[in-house]
């Protein structure tokens, strides 16, 4: 009935009453009559068909009104995403009927001959998103108010003193939302404190619940943890693979307590090498439909934060019976691969295992032993292992990259904070041999898991990252060739070993970091879904998650259906069925935690660098211009800091060339574009507003060099 309506809709370009739809679609009974109704009830709420004033019904694109979801700017305007159009429709701050950031909105579109843009106005809020928000409390004559910490909702929530748990002035709380009582107020309840907004940790707990994202576990999850045994017993090593006399062990970060993956290596008679990835049995203990497993869908993911981590399942399961932890059994998934001397799996088995990890090595110890030649004292055992497992790293690494797989070799900051959580450094993150060698390794895994599954035909989950769209790769072309680099390699053919070798020739320019994060981001973002496209960036035909699933759901998910295919042999008709069903929710909502989870770790670090930079300022620094707007450049630190240089505060009035990325003085025809080294002073940090401001000193001349003194505004130039 609902293709019917489209169709007759799409067809007609007019606006019909149910009566009329009714008479067209020539129904003879009253039950036709009622479904009608209903489907066209589903359109409309799906933002298909448009209902008009006049009780009429037409096709969506047919009107002056789009759905989409609003974004809104700390500045109050804000622009709606609509599927189907290329550009974003800006809505002004008067125009937004009290729909806030992050809701589904109806909106009409007017088209501005002036600006030659789309601008709209919001009719209504088809789905409110937003149901709770972070702020600290405040009291007047009696009443509590909260203010979102979230400057783009513009929001103040009123509750009534006794709905505020007992809360007080300057404690940072998270509120419900109840009903709107004017523009942008609403009323509300407190349904947790935080905690006092001076006490330690308390700024991270608060965007950590401004993501709705908890660091405690429900009741039931408890009272179901009293269940978990603490060691593995012998009843559940039946029908495993006993593996516990192996050379098996783990290397993970220092600090690493949820271990789930484990390795260990053999050289065969006929030249090739055996590898085994053997991964923890989170499934076996995480039931499909317990508490633990849907509390643990809902996360998704753990959130890994300057200081701490929200576990996606509690520290009993994370750190203890599912963690790989040295000199105890475990229960695992294993998967033992043959690979030659090229990089292919030329055989291998997958099978449920009981292992023993011989020792938990760090990656910083492990690179001693393979970039230095220097053995840790414990690591004497497994130094021949380990070469053996350097040698494997190297051919799959050179297999990789021959068949185009892109590293884009972005840097990572570490912020170290004392026992305050108060940020004290930051400093570049070390990826040496071991962080490399354990990435083929565990990239290995998910290929041969999700290849075996896609040549069975059975319900899946895959991680996919889909081509990039030619119109933004042509864009980038144009914007690296403004700068006066011109690419003759042939990229009308998008695939990965075309964009490797773009990054390639890139290598040895300037501003090959800021080249690179750009054509970062004007790549597709790899998410979670049930149809396998492959994965673009690891040059991937097939590609999963099974490596992780201590910290990741979909990994989980992937175990449980091996255990469902492979193990228990079970290809009902029922159980794919059940499994189909399941699919396309479970990846939809780990792409969103993961989204909600990046977002979280991105505020928090930028939260931690403006506070590091409260301590420095007046002090001087080098660093890049890695972003322009019309109000002022972003330069990031040589320590990955990024703060903005304001427009209104440099010595001339400065024009920017949006094609270019240059600005140049309409006095005295400076000119500064992306990639150019600056020196800058620290004038301004706000961990509150998240912000960096910086004073510019000087640019630094290509073919000279600049020396910074700290805490000093004379620069001297060498």
């Amino acid at each position: 009935m609902k293709e019917k309506i489209v169709n007759l809709l799409k067809k007609e370009k007019k606006a019909f009453s149910l009566e009329e739809l009714d008479h067209m679609l020539a129904l003879k009974t009253v039950e036709e009559y009622q479904e009608l109704q209903e489907c066209v009830a589903q359109l409309e709420e799906e933002g298909t068909v448009y209902h008009t004033n006049k009780d009429r019904y037409m096709m969506m694109e047919e009107s002056p009104y789009r759905k989409g979801t609003l974004t809104v700017n700390k500045g109050g305007f804000g622009f709606v995403s609509v599927p189907g159009m290329e550009e974003d429709v800006y809505i002004n701050e008067k125009n937004m009927s009290g729909a806030l950031h992050g809701d589904e909105v109806l909106i009409e579109i007017i088209f501005d001959r002036i600006s030659t843009r789309y601008e709209g106005r919001v009719i209504k809020v088809t789905k409110r998103n937003l149901s709770t928000v972070v702020g600290e409390i405040y009291f007047k004559k009696g009443k509590g108010y909260v203010e979102s910490d979230d400057k783009k909702l513009h929001l103040i929530v009123e509750i009534k003193k006794e709905k505020t748990l007992g809360a007080v002035d300057g404690h940072k709380v998270l509120v419900e939302l109840n009903s709107r009582i004017g523009q942008n107020r609403y009323s509300g309840q407190v349904i947790k404190i935080i905690g006092h907004k001076d006490d330690p940790g308390v700024d991270i707990l608060s965007i950590i619940y401004s993501h709705n994202i908890s660091d405690t576990f429900p009741e039931e999850v408890e009272e179901e943890l009293k269940e978990i045994p603490q060691e593995v017993s012998p009843e559940e090593k039946i029908g495993r693979k006993d593996l516990t006399n192996e050379m098996i062990f783990t290397i993970d970060g220092d600090d690493t307590k949820d271990i789930d993956d484990a390795i260990s290596i053999e050289k065969l008679a006929n030249g090739n090498y055996q590898l085994g990835v053997h991964i923890a049995d989170v499934s076996y203990y995480v039931k499909e439909g317990s508490a633990l497993d849907i509390n643990a869908m809902d996360r998704g993911t753990s959130v890994y934060l300057v200081d701490r981590v929200i576990p996606m399942l509690p520290h009993q399961l994370s750190n203890g019976i599912c963690s790989l932890n040295p000199e105890v059994e475990r229960l695992a998934i294993s998967c033992v691969m043959e690979i030659d001397q090229k990089g292919n799996t030329v055989d291998y088995e997958i099978f449920p295992s009981v292992i023993k990890s011989r020792i938990q090595m760090t990656y910083k110890k492990v690179n001693q032993v393979l970039e230095k030649g220097v053995t840790p004292e414990g690591y004497e055992p497994y130094v021949e292992s380990l070469q053996k497992m350097q040698e494997l790293s190297a051919i799959l690494r050179k297999a990789k990259i021959e068949r185009g797989y892109i590293d884009f070799d972005v840097d990572e900051a570490k912020i170290l904070v004392d026992q305050n959580c108060h940020p004290v450094d930051i400093v570049k993150r070390y990826r040496g041999v071991g962080e490399n060698m354990i990435e083929d390794f565990m990239i290995a895994a998910n290929e041969c898991v999700a290849t075996h599954i896609f040549y069975m035909e059975l319900p899946f989950i895959y991680r996919v990252h889909e081509y990039p769209e030619e119109e933004k790769i042509k864009e980038y072309l144009g914007f690296i060739s403004s700068l006066g680099y011109t690419y003759t390699g042939n990229m009308k053919d998008l695939r990965p070993k075309s964009l490797q070798k773009l990054l390639e020739f890139l290598k040895d320019k300037k501003e090959y970091k800021i080249l690179s994060s750009l054509l970062l981001r004007s790549m597709k973002k790899a998410v979670y879904q049930p149809e396998n496209v492959g994965h673009y960036g690891l040059a991937s035909k097939c590609y999963t998650h099974f490596t992780s699933p201590i910290r990741r759901y979909p990994d989980t998910t992937v175990h449980r259906l091996l255990r469902t295919y492979l193990f228990n042999h079970d290809l009902s008709t029922e159980t794919i069925k059940h499994v189909q069903e399941r699919l396309p929710f479970i990846a939809e909502n780990s792409s969103a935690r993961e989204r909600a989870s990046i977002d979280c770790e991105r505020e928090v670090e930028d939260m931690k660098m403006a506070e590091y930079m409260e301590d420095h300022i007046g002090e001087v620094y080098e660093g890049m211009i890695s972003g322009v707007t019309n109000f002022g450049m972003f330069v990031e630190l040589d320590n990955l800091v990024e703060g903005m240089i304001r427009l209104a505060d440099l010595d001339d009035f400065y024009t920017l060339d949006e094609k270019t990325l240059t600005y140049t003085g309409e006095r005295k025809k400076k000119k500064y574009r992306i990639g150019d080294r600056v020196v800058v002073k620290v004038i301004h940090a706000s961990k509150e507003e998240k912000t960096i401001d910086f004073e510019l000193i000087k640019k630094i001349e290509e073919g000279t060099s600049s020396e910074t003194k700290e805490k000093d505004s004379d620069i001297e130039i060498l």
